[in-house]
């Protein structure tokens, strides 16, 4: 009984896998067309072939880029290596504050020492005293600029982008009223 069924499902795999290369041969053979890639839809109005959709593509493309002067795809790049020293400012930023505690507890070892000396004639136990608390002073100060540091990376980054984002729209606005007026729909 087990191998029947066996058989029977062998069979009927036998008998799909054709149907199935195909469908994976199909998916393969389309690429995406110029518009498509920067997410624009492009529909022939007039019946244009898929040569004629293509020429018209690449001469829209051509003639956004002299017009706005962004290319799309450099803006791409440039926004990758944008994230990319993003992050490693934020990195470098983090390590912003390191070493504010030390340097408060010397600060303050030297100011409690001092204190000490004045008010009771120990100056050990006021620098112990001076360098808890500049130790806890130097840590806050170095939490507080490395969150600034990382504030205004971030910032840095949300404004880059904004403006990367608004050449790309000025360039899809060129591209479409192109394709509009080689009689195509076109949307983004």
């Amino acid at each position: 009984m087990k191998r029947n069924i066996s058989v029977a499902l062998l069979a009927i795999f036998l008998l799909l896998l054709p149907a199935l290369d195909l469908r994976a041969q199909s998916d393969s053979s389309s690429q995406k067309t110029l518009a498509a890639t920067m997410d624009v839809y492009v529909f022939p109005a007039k019946g244009q072939e898929a040569t004629q959709q293509s020429q018209d593509e690449a001469a829209c493309y051509n003639w956004a880029v002299q017009n706005t002067g962004t290319d799309p795809f450099e803006l791409a790049k440039k926004a990758d290596a944008d994230q990319a020293k993003t992050e490693q400012a934020k990195k470098e930023a983090s390590t912003a504050g390191q070493g504010a505690g030390a340097a408060g507890a010397v600060k303050g070892a030297a100011a409690g020492a001092l204190i000490g000396e004045i008010a009771n004639d120990d100056a050990g136990k006021g620098a112990a005293y001076g360098a808890a608390a500049g130790l806890i002073a130097g840590r806050r100060r170095g939490k507080k600029a490395e969150q600034q540091a990382q504030n205004q990376i971030e910032q840095q980054s949300q404004t880059s982008q904004a403006a990367t984002q608004e050449q790309i729209t000025n360039f899809k606005k060129a591209f479409s009223v192109c394709l509009e007026a080689k009689k195509y729909l076109a949307k983004y």
